[in-house]
């Protein structure tokens, strides 16, 4: 049986728009034989507002600019700092589904942080990876023709004080925390590195295959 592989674009600090917008034309165009991939990003500061969001979350944005996105979930935050990590898997293919790949993405989190002595959990009411009710990682994913993208956002070492001008995830008072606080890894650059690890574990891929940048 052929080994299963997973192509990792790592794509530095790249704008949000330039990202989603590959991303959709990645999964518009993939077919049976596209190799599932996962894209490793920073943002410039940005609020992404997903499909359900309601614009009342959003309370001071300021100079901040708002994205309304194609993704599940309510607003977040992205910035500097913060590893954006993006399965753009074939889940028809590898026959699991929706909320079986939200609990491998979450739990990929949980066996990150457990490796630092960080007892971090999921929620099953609230998507994302949470350190005593401190929410570290969010989560929000599209499903188009059987296959992923978007995905989850992990704050590193980043100025989290932007959180304070939404409600996070659509949660009134919801404090994030990240990883450099908790004694997690220190650089976005080890997040991914240790993140990637777990990931590929949990779903299987034993042959990765890394590329720098968005084009092929």
């Amino acid at each position: 049986m052929q080994a299963k592989t997973l192509h990792i674009r790592h794509l530095g600090n790249q704008d949000y728009e330039t990202v989603w917008h590959a991303m959709q034309h990645y999964t518009d165009n993939r077919d049976e034989h596209s190799p599932d991939q996962l894209w490793l990003v920073e943002h410039p500061p940005v609020f992404t507002q997903g499909q359900a969001g309601k614009a009342e979350h959003i309370l001071a944005p300021g100079d901040i600019p708002v994205i309304q996105v194609d993704r599940g979930g309510q607003v977040t935050y992205h910035g500097p700092g913060q590893l954006v990590a993006y399965p753009l898997l074939d889940i028809k293919r590898s026959k699991i589904g929706v909320r079986q790949l939200v609990t491998h993405i979450e739990q990929s989190i949980v066996d990150m942080l457990k490796g630092y002595g960080i007892n971090a959990y999921a929620k099953a009411d609230a998507p994302g990876v949470y350190v005593d009710e401190r929410k570290v990682a969010s989560l929000g994913l599209r499903i188009r023709r059987g296959c992923s993208f978007h995905g989850l956002a992990l704050n590193v070492d980043m100025d989290i004080s932007p959180f304070q001008r939404i409600n996070p995830c659509g949660y009134a008072g919801l404090e994030m925390v990240q990883c450099k606080t908790l004694g997690g890894p220190q650089t976005v650059e080890e997040a991914a590195d240790k993140l990637t690890q777990s990931f590929c574990k949990l779903l299987g891929y034993e042959h990765l295959v890394h590329h720098q940048g968005l084009a092929e």
